[in-house]
């Protein structure tokens, strides 16, 4: 785990995980946040993105904090492998070191790879479920035993999917976190904290070739594809006072994508 780090004070604290591109969904998010009025510490895992056909973007965690920094938030990135099952309690030990109590945990980080039921191996299968469903468990679990936050003010956010051909272990893993993350939203309701999942559908960050885009345009009836920016206005009015009534919903967010 390394970490990277600036400080500040005043401002409420935001943890976002999977912020491993300047390109992606989760870096929109940070940026979205840290342009209303929130601190920010942010997770990525280089390892992840070596493997995957985009790579690892060089030096993208000092990029991204850079632009968060510059809309006046504290910043602390860490890099963790979620796939450990200490990771998540190390990640709320650096993010409350650097810059106070978490406020909102967002939970943009995933393990996704396509497969499908004939191919899947049992390897990848459970990397899937230890990534993106028991580390998200034991990331609100952190947070529901750490927050101290003001009743009413507290807010966990989950990116989900809901693709499952061919793409068996992401999808499967993925519900899976639609129910943990829901089921927060009774069992913190005692902390006044909502608990919400957002499926943002296609987002091109780079991912989709020729044929995917326009495909994904013809199944969308505003006709353009989404954008991270569009999941991370979202994420914002969930995170702000206004989003404070709407709990336990799992909310389209695709431009009526089918």
């Amino acid at each position: 785990m390394t970490i990277e780090s600036s400080s500040g004070a005043g401002r409420p604290v935001a943890l976002v995980t999977g912020v491993g591109r300047t390109a992606g969904i989760g870096a929109g998010i940070a940026a979205r946040l840290a342009a209303s009025g929130w601190d920010v510490a942010f997770t990525y895992w280089t390892p992840y993105d070596e493997r995957m056909p985009w790579g690892a973007e060089a030096g993208a965690a000092s990029a991204i904090g850079k632009s968060l920094s510059a809309h006046g938030a504290a910043v602390a990135a860490v890099e963790a492998d979620l796939a450990d099952a200490g990771s998540p309690a190390l990640v709320f030990d650096e993010a409350e070191q650097r810059l106070g109590n978490v406020t909102a945990l967002v939970m943009c980080h995933c393990e996704s790879v396509d497969s499908g039921l004939l191919d899947t191996t049992v390897e990848s299968f459970d990397r899937h479920f230890a990534v993106n469903a028991r580390a998200s468990w034991l990331l609100v679990r952190e947070y529901g035993l750490r927050f101290r936050g003001t009743h009413g003010t507290g807010r966990v956010i989950a990116l989900t999917s809901d693709h499952t051909a061919g793409n068996l272990p992401y999808g499967a893993s993925k519900g899976a976190l639609d129910r943990i993350t829901l089921a927060a939203a009774r069992e913190l309701a005692h902390l006044g904290v909502t608990a919400n999942v957002i499926n943002p559908g296609p987002v091109d960050t780079g991912w989709m070739d020729d044929s995917l885009r326009r495909s994904v345009l013809r199944q969308t009836p505003l006709g353009r594809l989404g954008t991270p920016r569009d999941t991370a206005h979202l994420v914002e009015f969930l995170c702000s006072p206004a989003g404070g009534w709407i709990n336990g919903q799992l909310l389209m967010s695709n431009g009526g994508f089918s």
